[in-house]
């Protein structure tokens, strides 16, 4: 900032957020009833090539209310109520956990017992071949929803209990106007989309250490044009106030400090190496011992 002063004006909301969310509900609800009278293997063929994409790229869309990036700062509440909205079309209770749990990634990255991104020392231990690491991008989803209870639990709070009522009427409504095979639709877009998929590259290549001493990687390939740019990912991590939509400018104005940083092209083949390269594995992050008082939300 003090060599780029200009990035300063890029820290404000990003309105047009709202109404792309909006269009993607919108077009979820459109396929819940498009997809209710279809044969079954339609149902999932549906779920994997369109829903799992939507779905993917709503929980990016979840990430981005999660930092106020709809409504500013000023109006942090609005957000939390844009991301409940936000997460209907997802089928389970996300927004609102998300939030308090990003927020503790982002101030203790990697710290130990408070980040609950890193893996548990049980997925490290077991997850070490290349088959159950293949396993183990299958079911991100589920260490995903489980590992912050193992890790970090939190109280509930007045907000999580509204996220769940609310998306329990969503469901609720849906089977009752359309029947089973939307509400398998919604269900399987959001865990096969957080699975085994190209764009689920993004949540190995953002922190593993592919390389070593190297914690944090950026992606510049175009499946950043669906996750509102998640893959500026150093760019992010330095200026999380700053909307997905104007990492590129960050980038762009201060490109000394990113252009020579080691960055992926593709998740489709982070996901490969993954598997195949027998040094990486769950273990492969940076866990620090945090020091001093932890605030967390």
């Amino acid at each position: 900032l003090a060599k780029h002063p200009e990035i300063k004006a890029l820290m404000k909301p990003d309105y047009n957020l709202i109404w792309v969310v909006v269009l993607m509900v919108l077009a979820q609800l459109t396929a819940f009833y498009l997809v209710k009278d279809l044969h079954w293997k339609w149902v999932v063929f549906w779920a994997y090539v369109f829903g799992s994409c939507i779905s993917h790229s709503m929980t990016l869309a979840i990430h981005e209310i999660s930092h106020n990036s709809a409504f500013g700062n000023c109006k942090a509440m609005w957000n939390r109520w844009f991301g409940i909205f936000a997460n209907l079309p997802l089928g389970l209770p996300y927004s609102i956990s998300f939030k308090r749990y990003h927020m503790d990634h982002h101030r203790y990255l990697g710290g130990d017992g408070i980040d609950v991104d890193i893996p548990t020392n049980f997925e490290g231990w077991f997850f070490c071949t290349r088959f159950r690491k293949f396993i183990w991008i299958v079911l991100q989803p589920f260490f995903y929803a489980i590992r912050p209870l193992c890790i970090n639990p939190k109280p509930i709070s007045r907000l999580e209990v509204i996220n769940l009522l609310a998306q329990l009427t969503f469901d609720v409504v849906i089977y009752y106007l359309w029947g089973v095979k939307s509400i398998f639709y919604m269900l399987a877009g959001s865990v096969l989309g957080l699975g085994l998929h190209p764009i689920s590259g993004h949540f190995i290549a953002e922190h593993y250490m592919f390389l070593k001493g190297h914690e944090t990687y950026s992606y510049y390939g175009p499946l950043n044009l669906l996750t509102f740019n998640v893959g500026y990912h150093n760019e992010h991590h330095d200026f999380p106030n700053i909307p997905g939509k104007s990492l590129p400018l960050v980038k762009k104005i201060a490109a000394e400090y990113y252009d020579n940083l080691p960055q992926y092209n593709s998740w489709i083949k982070v996901l490969y190496d993954f598997v195949m390269d027998d040094t990486i594995s769950p273990y492969s992050r940076m866990k620090r011992q945090l020091k001093g008082e932890v605030k967390q939300d």
